[in-house]
């Protein structure tokens, strides 16, 4: 790259995102000043095929990087386009920087090609969106946007770069920027020392405490740190879908994921107990949603609420509480130090043996109910059968990553984590069809050398076909797994429980996923016979090719929803 004399205002936000430690920019080649002179440094363009999709590439490698994502855009539509994954980072509390291209700063307000008012359109779906406008201020914004992703809540933000400001020299910085602000979180606060004392004199005087855990866990990478407060403390734990994978769910005081998984057939019908009769609950990184909470019901008003979160708004939202303001790594370390140094944890020690017997009861009533399912011979195929057989492959390694609606149902509630911050990473912010594939090529991106596994619903799949060839190009080898019922299955089956029949766009035309695959340059297997299961599950997580594997599933099988809970009991 040329001297700083003559360094171009594109060649500046490069320089800065190396600084940052990007080394993956998720875009198409635009705003191609700044993309040319990234390649040009070693950062490595992976470059999608629609802009919804790359910005969940972004997302995804920021969930399990550690590292902020970086996705790129041009104006007009395909900035657009960007809006449905930054409003998913935005819900689901994940840091990417957005940088879009703008029209040429004399060419706004006339009309020009692709001109769209960019602050407007991302002022709903960032925490911060700005234009830079003076060459001089180049690291000034650029530190700005990544400080803004990292920090308090993260989540996305948005740069937009005018097309001719890009080309213009950049004048030496009159403050120079050494910062490297691409990790996430950026600062871990901590709540004062005095709340953190009577958090502590509440649970240890607590009867029966637990904990819930949310996405916020694996955000703020606090899995060590509430699995040392679980295990010396003696408090059972429960998580959120987000929350899946935040404890060891193998460990004795693990009660799986609850939220709206409670209907017949479900662990959640045995382990929504804990949480009803609990006399304190402590909210770890969650944002107490619809979802997380089974609309607002599991927690009663007689239950004393700590809530431990980033973010001061989501304490109190639902639940009145006691409010721990902070990083949930270090209040969660921090109340683990007061509980083992300044109280008396002999009643947590004493009510341990009955508590881990009571849910080690639940696993195996669950597991009871489950196994005709899940070792089902029959064709099509139940999607417990396909959890089965691929639990029995997983790693603590393995990157599980789901689409929205059942597909995260399924992993959520079938799979057992088997580590304290193991990855699944499903589409939880706004829940929308079709980010389950490139949020797993962004994880793949952000870890090369792990398996990387992704469930979805052919009707899910049908929004990111594309993307198979943008996978096989970039040699981002993850292996797909589609259920093919074909069927919109959620939308079916709520659509009967609510209105009593369903409507025609529920029933999807039969697709040959092998021919698509096939113009990918993707290998792929059909499977209609559960016997097949294992080898070609086996061949995906331990080869170094891609591999998409359609199994043919049964259509009438829905995971054990609260929503589902009458009709169900109605069959069995």
């Amino acid at each position: 790259m040329a001297g700083d004399a003559s360094r171009s205002v594109a060649q500046c936000i490069a320089l800065a995102l190396r600084r940052h430690g990007v080394s993956h920019v998720f875009a198409q080649s635009l705003p191609s000043a700044v993309i040319l002179a990234a390649e040009a440094l070693g950062i490595r363009q992976i470059a999608y095929r629609q802009e919804n999709m790359g910005g969940a590439m972004a997302d995804g490698y920021a969930r399990c990087s550690g590292r902020i994502g970086v996705v790129a855009a041009q104006n007009g539509p395909a900035a657009a386009l960007l809006v449905p994954p930054l409003a998913e980072a935005l819900k689901a509390s994940i840091p990417v920087v957005a940088l879009v291209q703008d029209v040429e700063r004399g060419h706004t307000d006339r009309n020009a090609f692709q001109d769209l008012d960019q602050i407007a359109l991302f002022q709903s779906c960032t925490k911060w969106v700005r234009r830079l406008a003076a060459a001089d201020r180049v690291d000034d914004y650029v530190d700005t946007a990544f400080a803004m992703a990292g920090s308090g809540r993260p989540g996305p933000v948005a740069l937009l770069l005018p097309a001719d400001l890009l080309r213009d020299i950049a004048p030496e910085p009159v403050f120079p920027r050494t910062a490297q602000l691409g990790v996430w979180p950026l600062d871990r606060p901590r709540p004062p020392e005095c709340l953190i004392s009577e958090a502590a004199s509440i649970l240890a005087q607590a009867h029966a405490p637990i904990i819930l855990a949310g996405g916020g866990i694996h955000a703020s990478q606090a899995a060590d740190a509430l699995a040392a407060l679980q295990q010396d403390c003696s408090i059972p734990v429960l998580t959120t879908n987000m929350g899946k994978g935040a404890v060891d769910e193998g460990h004795p005081l693990s009660a799986g994921v609850l939220g709206s998984l409670v209907g017949p057939g479900s662990l959640g019908q045995y382990t929504a107990a804990l949480i009803g009769e609990a006399d304190v609950v402590v909210l770890a990184g969650t944002r107490t949603n619809q979802n997380g909470t089974d609309n607002w019901r599991q927690i009663t008003g007689d239950s004393k609420v700590i809530h431990i979160d980033i973010d001061p708004a989501e304490i109190g939202r639902t639940y009145e509480a006691l409010r721990l303001v902070g990083d949930v790594r270090e209040t969660l370390a921090d109340l683990r130090e007061a509980l083992l140094r300044d109280t008396n944890l002999d009643r947590r020690t004493l009510a341990r043996p009955n508590i881990a017997s009571r849910i080690a009861a639940c696993w195996d009533r669950f597991d009871k109910d489950r196994q005709a399912r899940a070792h089902c011979a029959a064709a099509p195929i139940r999607p417990e059968r396909v959890m089965h057989e691929l639990q029995a492959l997983l790693t603590p390694q393995t990157i599980i990553v789901a689409d929205a609606s059942y597909a995260s149902m399924w992993v959520a509630g079938q799979l057992r984590a088997l580590s304290a911050g193991m990855r699944f990473v499903t589409p939880r912010g706004l829940a929308g069809l079709g980010w389950g594939l490139p949020l797993a090529l962004g994880a793949k991106a952000a870890r090369p050398d792990d398996a990387v596994v992704c469930i979805v619903g052919d009707g899910g799949f049908a929004h990111a076909w594309a993307e198979m060839e943008t996978m096989i190009r970039s040699r981002l080898p993850v292996t797909i797994v589609v259920l093919n019922n074909g069927i919109l299955g959620f939308q079916r089956d709520a659509e009967t429980v609510k209105f009593g029949h369903y409507t025609s766009a529920c029933h999807l035309g039969d697709v040959d996923h092998g021919l698509i695959a096939q113009a990918c340059g993707c290998p792929w297997v059909r499977i209609g016979d559960p016997l097949e299961l294992r080898e070609q599950l086996q061949r995906g997580l331990h080869g170094r090719e891609a591999l998409l594997i359609e199994v043919m599933t049964d259509p009438q099988a829905h995971p054990p929803l609260s929503l589902f809970a009458a009709m169900d009991r109605s069959v069995r």
